[in-house]
């Protein structure tokens, strides 16, 4: 951090999470902010900076979001809608405080169910209009979700490394675990067994439906400063040790050279090559799960296991509580819903500063590491408690 100011994780929120809210984004952006000032103990004349993260067609304005909210005056803002979800919000908020660019920083991720995976908006047409960029490559085929191109990846693991479906379903029912801890947030409160994740139905095969994140109306977000402001507040802070974004040459994930050592893996040796910690100080892990594969993928990339043995690091529990790697610990967004990655930088902010309540960890971790995508584009970062 020399050089830099060290940035603090001070307030965290959640808008109401939902299947059909009805609640506009502004709404559900408004009620995440709020939520988040109140757990920081700061009102919006404290906040000079906001980031926001969106799809193109659920597009959030920061600036829009600032006024709303009652903001006098942005030092910092920004609103992006390429790259790794959430992350990509939180990374420029870290930079933000880190340069002085910001002195308290609110970032955003707000998504609505509805045409969250993109559809005709991404595609660049109506019903009835004809399909242009890479969708009309892959559209003939049938393949034009991210749930076509999860199979791939998934199939590539298993013809390279003998992964197994059993792997894949067994890291669903450690989250299924985390998620009966979490009963306000999660919204399945009965045990998965992988008989169940095996006979669920395919998706694009060997992708099953428990295999997917859980698409919600839902709004997150997180407050950064720096640690001379931070030690004044409500909370007690956290804080970012290091962060890192990476890519591959090709941006199409269908078209990704190597689906089994993608972008996770740039980010990954990025962020280890900015902090004096390693894997095992580590101990907590939000690492995203929009599919169950891209969890195991950043297991390898960062770490935690060697390179193509995720599936069976899993299947031996390994990221249960008790486990080398406690991950995801909230349920993950198969359980507590799509929230775009921001949900854990939250549960791991929970876990490090003593907040999860019931699902606190049987070792209070020091250190978390949280990350976002996979692909052709990847985020991640460490949290550390002090």
């Amino acid at each position: 951090m020399s050089g830099k100011q060290r940035v603090a994780i001070v307030g965290v929120g959640y808008s109401t999470v939902g299947r059909n809210t009805g609640l506009s984004l502004d709404t559900l952006t408004a009620q995440a902010s709020i939520a988040a000032m109140d757990d920081a103990g700061v009102t919006p004349r404290d906040i000079d900076g906001v980031v926001v993260h969106s799809f193109p067609h659920q597009y959030v304005s920061s600036t829009h979001t600032a006024a709303m909210l009652g903001i006098p005056d942005l030092a910092f803002y920004s609103s992006s809608v390429d790259g790794a979800a959430y992350a990509v919000a939180a990374l420029h908020g870290i930079a933000a405080v880190a340069s002085g660019s910001s002195d308290m920083c609110l970032t955003l991720r707000t998504v609505h169910r509805a045409g969250a995976a993109g559809g005709t908006a991404l595609m660049g047409g109506g019903e009835n209009a004809g399909v242009g960029g890479q969708f009309q490559f892959g559209m003939p085929y049938g393949s034009f979700t991210g749930a076509h191109f999860a199979g791939l990846y998934m199939q590539r693991h298993m013809a390279q490394y003998g992964t197994k479906e059993e792997d894949f379903g067994a890291f669903a029912v450690a989250q299924r675990e985390y998620a009966l801890r979490n009963p306000a947030e999660s919204f399945f409160h009965e045990p998965l067994t992988i008989e169940e994740y095996m006979n669920s139905r395919y998706i694009a095969k060997p992708l099953h439906l428990l295999d997917c994140d859980y698409p919600v109306d839902s709004s997150s977000a997180l407050i950064f400063t720096t640690e001379e402001r931070a030690r004044d507040l409500k909370q007690k802070a956290v804080f970012f040790d290091a962060w890192a974004m990476g890519t591959t040459a090709e941006a199409d994930f269908s078209l990704v050279e190597d689906m089994t050592h993608s972008s996770p893996f740039m980010a990954a040796r990025r962020m280890w090559s900015k902090t004096d910690l390693t894997p095992s100080d580590v101990g907590v892990a939000g690492l995203y799960d929009g599919f169950s594969f891209i969890a195991l993928q950043w297991l390898e990339a960062l770490g935690f296991c060697g390179e193509g043995e995720s599936g069976p690091f899993a299947a031996a529990g390994n990221t249960r509580a008790d486990g080398i790697i406690p991950t995801n610990t909230d349920g993950g967004a198969c359980n507590v819903g799509r929230r775009h990655g921001a949900n854990f930088f939250i549960e791991v902010t929970r876990q490090l500063r003593g907040t999860a309540g019931d699902r606190a960890l049987p070792r209070k971790p020091a250190a978390g590491v949280v990350s976002n995508a996979v692909g052709g584009f990847a985020a991640c970062a460490l949290i550390t408690a002090d």
